[in-house]
């Protein structure tokens, strides 16, 4: 880790640079994969399965028999944990909600908004050496408690029996093993296996995440998400082995994952840097750690806690935790963050598996536009305008005028015609 002072920015520009979806490469062969995807359906699926994946697969679809194979494999504690964090989930979500609405505005005028949910839905989660099991949850039970008809999951082989088990225990409809790139292009455009959706929703790689740019407005998606991070906002009286333990729980996601402190206190500061020299030599994933660490490691030190709070709003972490003795005042001041995590028994984890908010969250400083994904994304809202004859005559000149003013007279002839007024008058 690095203290920052004056090269601060510098440090920071390095870290919202982590992932350039810019790649001329990247963006190229995602391209190919998705022109395969669109004139070969399946077959290109099973090309790119074995290609990337090593796995010649016959058939995408999850099998009954799988399923109960999963059941069989899967640890019963590690179950009965799955199943109270989808009740958490289920529980946080049901309060983001809302209903249909109307009013009258007068007689004879009915305004409001109707509430639909989304009929298919594709969630994609990650496999590789950290399949995510918790991104199952996270996807699938916001959609589930909007009440989606039918929610797809597509995820790379070889699937675990954990992911298996979480979607079936979520309600998801059908399971697929395809994973990259090309699961994206699968859902967005369909297959003759895989049905096309109207969202597609969950995290991935850097062609995943291209792949998603690509389908946007042919189907939409959750938001572009890059490498986790997090923000530690502490003062004097923080807990240096806590905030070391938190830092490496995201550093250790991938490389390009960034830890970043703010402190008011020197001393916290080299405590900290101890304590992640020190709890790193015990994690399986050390290699990746040390590796984000020395990338994207910060440490920022400046005695004004409001100099901090405006670095905060400035980086709009995707996780923040605060740290501090006035959290209150800090709260009420940050204005960018995905999640705030609040004192030092609220650490990152706890809300990535259990708490019940939701663990897709804006990165990469997009969460000074993104929200957190939640049931109101599987939600789509259509207004509701009913008007009756006397009310429309009162305004239908004042329409048609506006009409007329944008050289629209087709318009204008919709309202005119209706009490009997020709076009050109």
């Amino acid at each position: 880790m690095i203290e920052i002072t004056r090269e601060y920015e510098r440090a920071l520009e390095k870290i919202n640079k982590r992932q350039q979806l810019d790649n001329v490469k990247v963006i190229s062969d995602v391209t190919d994969i998705m022109n395969n995807v669109r004139k070969n359906g399946d077959v290109a699926l099973k090309e790119y399965t074995l290609k990337f994946d090593k796995i010649k697969i016959e058939k995408f679809e999850i099998s009954k028999k799988q399923i109960k194979e999963a059941y069989e494999q899967i640890d019963n504690e590690f179950l009965q944990i799955i199943r109270q964090s989808i009740k958490n989930v289920k529980d946080y979500h049901k309060r983001q909600l809302i209903k249909s609405w109307d009013y009258k505005k007068g007689d004879g005028i009915t305004l409001g908004q109707k509430i639909t949910p989304l009929e298919n839905v594709g969630i994609y989660v990650p496999g590789g050496n950290a399949p995510l099991v918790s991104s199952v949850i996270m996807n699938a039970i916001p959609a589930k408690v909007a009440k989606v008809k039918n929610i797809i999951m597509c995820t790379p082989p070889p699937i675990d029996s954990g992911r298996i088990v979480a979607a079936i225990e979520c309600g998801v409809d059908k399971i697929y093993q395809v994973g990259g790139a090309q699961a994206i292009f699968a859902l967005a455009f369909g297959t003759d296996t895989i049905k096309k959706v109207d969202k597609i929703t969950g995290p991935g790689n850097i062609y995943v995440t291209n792949a998603k740019k690509m389908v946007y407005g042919y189907c939409d998606i959750d938001m572009i998400a890059g490498p986790s991070e997090i923000m530690i906002l502490a003062d004097s009286n923080a807990n240096a082995k806590f905030i070391a333990a938190d830092l490496l729980s995201q550093a250790e996601h991938d490389t390009k994952a960034a830890a970043i402190l703010a402190t008011t206190s020197k001393d916290i500061a080299n405590k900290v840097q101890e304590q992640i020299v020190e709890q790193s030599k015990y994690l399986k994933r050390s290699d990746i750690i040390n590796k984000s660490i020395s990338d994207f490691g910060v440490i920022y030190i400046n005695e004004d806690i409001d100099v901090l709070l405006n670095l905060v709003n400035s980086i709009a972490p995707e996780h923040l935790e605060i740290l501090t003795q006035n959290s209150e005042y800090c709260i009420n001041r940050v204005n960018n963050a995905g999640a705030i995590f609040i004192g030092e028994y609220s650490p990152e984890p706890l809300g990535d598996y259990f708490a019940g908010p939701n663990h897709t969250l804006p990165t990469g400083g997009t969460s000074r536009f993104y929200s957190p994904l939640g049931a109101y994304d599987f939600l789509k809202r259509t207004s509701i305008i009913k008007y009756d004859k006397s009310n429309l005559e009162k305004v239908y000149k004042d329409i048609a005028l506006f009409a007329n003013k944008e050289q629209l007279d087709g318009h204008a002839n919709a309202i005119k015609i209706r009490f009997g007024d020709k076009v050109d008058e």
